[in-house]
């Protein structure tokens, strides 16, 4: 599939013309869970997670039998300031790994019958240190939205997208900070968990970006493209397509949530199609999904990214479903609804 821009202003344009949930098949739904046999609202939040995917599936009775799994992988060329535990080359490290099926996000994705696909990209030249400049060209910030549009599958009925790169917690910290105000502090945490030392050294590093593009943080593509990195512009570019197909997503953690942030300060409403996963264990996740409106499904303490947490609740979304259109009406059941 080929993308529809080739311009961080196009794409802005395409955020702008996005296709919203079917109402009809929202109405239908809703006429159905009225009539399925329990008491109203007895299956509590499952009954709204139904609704909200039947109207982006445009059925009042939908299925989820093709879940898609994507893992962006990048290097952070901040990563030189001393702000992970891990050295960069753990992650094609971990993408090998990812590979040969040895990661906990190849063993979510069987379990709930997604298909994982994996994505390096160019893991050999790492983003450039934001502290000193933008991270990315726009160019290489257009190519990474590129690469997760095209990496989405029209066919699948949900999303997972998840990421791998180290230093990339400095990087979603750093966006949080500028699309959201507050100090550094706020928004870094241990990330690969570092100690105490390391962490007031990201904490450092990511002030020190703030100030060095304070200029520069009025426009979210602008922030992506100064402070992110190819991973997650790449799930930026995954999200918004998913929108455009009309496939709804499952937000991982931190990380992610960094990346739909950006959508959703470009555009109002861009992430109506979506749902947080799960709140993880990095401190400013939680600060992150209050801003977006986004109640988490799970709160299991998961702080390991690849879309770990999103497609554990894979499974909380396919039971609200299989509730939603496999359970009989009173009708059908010959059970009194009075």
């Amino acid at each position: 599939m080929t993308s529809l821009f080739s311009t961080l202003s196009e794409f802005q344009s395409v955020l702008s013309d996005m296709p919203g949930p079917d109402r009809d098949a929202i109405a239908g739904a809703e006429a159905r869970n009225g009539q399925l046999t329990k008491p109203p609202g007895a299956l509590g939040r499952l009954e709204e997670l139904a609704l909200w995917y039947a109207g982006w599936r445009g059925t009042d009775r939908p299925q989820i039998t093709a879940p898609q799994v994507l893992v962006f992988a990048g290097n952070h060329g901040v990563t030189a300031q001393g702000v992970s535990a891990f050295p960069a080359e753990v992650t094609a490290q971990m993408v090998a790994n990812f590979q040969h099926g040895g990661a906990a996000i190849n063993q979510l994705s069987d379990l709930h019958g997604a298909k994982l696909d994996v994505h390096p990209l160019d893991l050999e030249t790492p983003t450039q240190d934001f502290t000193t400049g933008p991270a990315m060209s726009e160019e290489e910030c257009v190519a990474a939205l590129q690469a997760g549009w095209t990496a989405v599958d029209p066919e699948a009925d949900l999303l997972v997208t998840g990421e791998m790169g180290i230093g990339n917690t400095t990087s979603a910290a750093a966006i949080g900070a500028a699309l959201y105000g507050g100090n550094a502090a706020e928004y870094t945490g241990r990330g690969t968990g570092v100690d105490e030392a390391a962490l007031a050294q990201k904490i450092r590093v990511v002030a020190s970006a703030l100030r060095a593009h304070e200029d520069h943080l009025d426009e979210p593509l602008e922030v992506l493209r100064r402070l992110g990195g190819r991973e997650i512009a790449a799930m930026v570019g995954a999200i918004a397509a998913a929108r455009y197909h009309r496939v709804p997503v499952i937000l991982d953690g931190f990380i992610c949530t960094a990346a739909a942030t950006v959508l959703a300060e470009a555009q109002d409403g861009m992430l109506d199609h979506t749902v947080a996963g799960h709140l993880s264990a990095e401190g400013a996740h939680r600060r992150m999904l209050n801003a977006l409106g986004k109640e988490p499904l799970l709160a299991l303490g998961l702080r390991l990214g690849e879309g770990s947490g999103a497609a554990l609740a894979i499974g909380i979304l396919k039971g609200a479903i299989a509730c939603h259109s496999g359970m009989a009406t009173f009708a059908e059941a010959g059970v009194s609804d009075s």
